[in-house]
């Protein structure tokens, strides 16, 4: 297996592991066919973006001990759906992006340009 790539072309770094995020629950963005939401963009979420993501359906902040899901604050990282962050920036709600840590295959679904307007200074 290939070893997971970010945006940049360069090893994919870890995003979060407190909370402990991914689709496979392993601190990367990483992604497979298993993953059908494409949680592969590293983002520092932000109280706005959690109040939009909540308003639009996507509770972010409300913990989920079933899913092993402690809840996110304001400052947290975490492995978003690469169409989830399409639509806040659509929203004017987008969290920071870490592209260190956000998967290459988020270009498949979302333009370097609109990553890069909301990366964080790393």
């Amino acid at each position: 297996m290939d070893p997971a790539l970010n945006v940049l072309g360069g090893p994919l770094e870890t995003c979060s592991t407190a909370p402990l995020t991914g689709f496979f629950r392993d601190g990367c963005c990483n992604t497979g066919p298993q993953d059908s939401g494409r949680h592969t963009v590293c983002v520092i979420v932000t109280a706005e973006f959690l109040a939009v993501s909540k308003y639009l359906g996507n509770d972010l902040s409300t913990p989920r001990p079933e899913y092993r899901f402690p809840g996110l604050k304001p400052g947290d990282r975490w492995c978003l759906c690469a169409a989830r962050f399409l639509q806040a920036t659509q929203e004017f709600a987008a969290p920071k992006v870490v592209l260190e840590s956000t998967h290459q295959r988020t270009l498949d679904i979302v333009p370097m340009e609109l990553l890069q307007a909301h990366a964080v200074e790393t």
